[in-house]
């Protein structure tokens, strides 16, 4: 199982309704494509897919973040640089 923790708050939630809602709207799109026709071809209909997108990103952007749960992982501590080189070690130098 992943180790991820999976954030519940109300703008996560809407966010995560985008592909099902998507999904449902072209469903239903080709359904009335198949059982009505003309006016409702989808030629005619599929400018409901931006407008559900669109209403699903405005509410998600109006939803709250209480309780929001970063992806972000705290950075880890920088490692010591190595120490500096001589990039001219072994030439020219007598041993």
């Amino acid at each position: 199982m992943s180790d991820r923790v999976r954030c519940n708050c109300p703008q996560c939630a809407i966010r995560g309704l985008m592909g099902p809602a998507i999904l449902v709207t072209l469903g239903i799109l080709f359904l009335l494509d198949q059982l009505r026709g003309g006016y409702f071809s989808f030629g005619n209909t599929f400018p409901v897919i931006l407008i559900v997108i669109g209403l699903i990103s405005l509410a998600s952007a109006l939803a709250s973040t209480e309780g929001h749960v970063s992806d972000s992982v705290p950075p880890a501590p920088a490692a010591a640089p190595p120490p500096p080189q001589n990039p001219y070690a072994g030439q020219g130098q007598a041993r």
